[in-house]
């Protein structure tokens, strides 16, 4: 659980990087129509909730470094027991202040009227820019009443783009968001064994997603992300979704799925025979995948730059191409030509946390990144062979991917899914049982 204390934190540390004379907005998401009037599951927008804790729509932060009637103002809907009948409890404007340590709430149909008087003697107004461009008019609007309303108020001079200062303060994660990521992983890793022990031979795809599902609802967990169960072929598209298709009964199923716990992501690649048992060729492109992966994995410490892990993961990748015939050459040629891209297309990993694809940038002055303390990272190299002529029989149509979430440490990287079997022998004792 984040405590109010950590919100009110994390704001006074932002309020101390716009400095005085500025004003911070940032806008909770809005509810979406799926049809007629019923809504997509809201989520809330993860920067709002990073800085507020809500969980409900149609709310406002603002921030007013050094103003002496309340720095954190927080605008939300107010109580209405006959909404709440049909929609569900508010939190109101008194627990505004109180649960979410807010110097002061207003009603959220008022914005209009008073935002723009709270703009007067602001010289900056940070905001997350291009972000959502209706947003974006609403605050241009805001300043225009002030300058209409008060010829000697022209109101913020510069509009700032808040992203940066935000996004680079959620990439490091505190103690209570690695509590809350360690949860969603566990509770994640239960669902892919869940999944492992499940599946077998004569099964379609949207049974093994259902019982991910399961166990992601039953610890009241939505899923982070569409799972991807990708069986036989299906693993060679990398954001496969439809899972509605038959398992083949000799193949590999992959499986790229996660749950979010209070709002932090897990995210899990695991591939395993339908059979419950690898044949020789499905073996041999199996470990290959798992070394790059175990190698990369060591390289997730404080000072190696982001890129060393994949680095490391190519090397040992491109290696495993040659000895199975499907390269030849050199490891060094074959990287300098990127000649592995062919079974190897994308990236080794990415940050985590709020969102999958989480925030935070990934080069510093052209430069690719040290890992610090605590950030969180996902692993997962893989292997992708389609039915060409020159690949052999018995690796055709097959996808290999696996991956984990590490927390980068001075010591022994920290893998927040290590209870997932991935090593040949566990993954078919597991479905043995």
């Amino acid at each position: 659980m984040i405590r109010s204390e950590e919100f009110h934190t994390r704001r006074k540390r932002l309020m101390a990087e716009t400095g005085p004379g500025s004003m911070v907005v940032v806008a909770s998401a809005r509810e979406v129509l799926r049809n007629g009037d019923s809504h997509y599951p809201f989520r809330q927008d993860s920067d709002f909730l990073y800085l507020t804790g809500l969980t409900e729509p149609e709310a406002l932060l603002v921030l007013l470094p050094g103003r002496e009637q309340g720095e954190q103002l927080l605008f939300l809907r107010e109580c209405d027991p006959e909404r709440e009948r049909w929609d569900g409890p508010r939190l109101g404007l008194d627990r505004a202040r109180s649960d979410l340590s807010m110097d002061d709430a207003f009603p959220i149909q008022d914005l209009d009227d008073i935002l723009p008087g709270l703009m007067e003697g602001c010289e900056r107004l940070y905001h997350l820019v291009g972000k959502d461009p209706t947003f974006d008019q609403r605050v241009l609007g805001w300043r225009n009443q002030l300058r209409a309303r008060s010829k000697g108020q022209k109101g913020p001079g510069e509009i700032v783009s808040l992203e940066h200062l935000l996004h680079e303060q959620r990439l490091i994660k505190s103690s209570d968001e690695l509590r809350s990521m360690r949860r969603a992983a566990g509770i994640a890793a239960g669902a892919m064994t869940r999944a492992m022990r499940t599946c077998r031979p004569g099964m379609n795809e949207a049974e093994v997603q259902a019982e991910l599902i399961h166990e992601y609802q039953r610890h009241g967990c939505p899923p982070s992300y569409l799972p991807i169960v990708a069986g036989g072929a299906n693993a060679l598209v990398l954001h496969y979704i439809a899972n509605d298709q038959p398992l083949p009964d000799d193949g590999l199923l992959l499986i790229d799925a996660g749950c979010e716990y209070q709002g932090y992501a897990a995210d899990i690649s695991r591939t395993f025979p339908v059979s419950g048992r690898f044949s020789p060729a499905q073996r041999d492109a199996y470990e290959i995948v798992l070394a790059a992966e175990q190698a990369a994995i060591e390289c997730v410490r404080v000072g190696e730059s982001f890129d060393a892990f994949h680095e490391t993961a190519v090397q040992i990748l491109t290696q495993g191409l040659i000895d199975l015939g499907l390269l030849s050459g050199s490891v060094e040629d074959n990287i300098e030509q990127e000649l592995y891209r062919r079974f190897y297309m994308h990236k080794t990993g990415h940050w985590l946390g709020l969102d999958v694809h989480d925030v935070g940038d990934y080069r510093v002055e052209g430069e690719t990144r040290q890992l610090e303390r605590n950030m969180v990272v996902t692993v997962e190299p893989g292997l992708y062979f389609g039915d060409e002529d020159d690949i052999p029989e018995a690796l055709r149509n097959i996808g290999i991917r696996i991956e984990d979430d590490v927390r980068v440490t001075a010591a022994e990287p920290e893998i927040l899914t290590r209870s997932v079997p991935k090593t040949v022998a566990d993954i078919e004792q597991v479905m043995r049982g």
